[in-house]
């Protein structure tokens, strides 16, 4: 297998394990010393303990992730996602567009992971 084709089944498998409320496997795909900027701008998160309680904190409002376009690899380590995070609330569905862009090491876990979006991102919608 490629190291882009690789990368992109790591995406995808982080998008599986998400939203199947996989911790374990979610952690598995980064290595012990990534990192974690979500949204970009905010202190990364550093080492899988802190990205452990991250990912645990999002998980537990309800979050699914849907692919808003294919998976996009690159021919060095990076690899590139745009996807919506979708909240149900009691008056709606919360919806974030977001790009996640995450590099890779030698080994194919991911070092860093930056999610862009600001605050025009956000919508609310009663049809979800």
């Amino acid at each position: 297998m490629s190291r882009e084709q690789h990368m992109k089944d790591t995406l995808q498998a982080y998008i599986d394990a998400y939203n199947s409320d996989d911790l374990v496997a979610l952690l598995a795909l980064y290595s012990d010393d990534a990192s974690v900027e979500d949204p970009y701008g905010t202190p990364p998160k550093k080492g899988k303990a802190e990205i452990m309680e991250f990912y645990r904190q999002a998980m537990a409002n309800g979050a699914t992730l849907q692919l808003s376009a294919p998976i996009r690899g690159s021919g060095a380590d990076a690899a590139a996602m745009a996807l919506d995070a979708v909240v149900k609330l009691p008056e709606g569905s919360m919806r974030v567009s977001v790009i996640d862009v995450m590099t890779f090491n030698d080994a194919g876990l991911i070092v860093s992971m930056r999610a862009y979006f600001g605050q025009s991102d956000i919508r609310m919608s009663t049809q979800d």
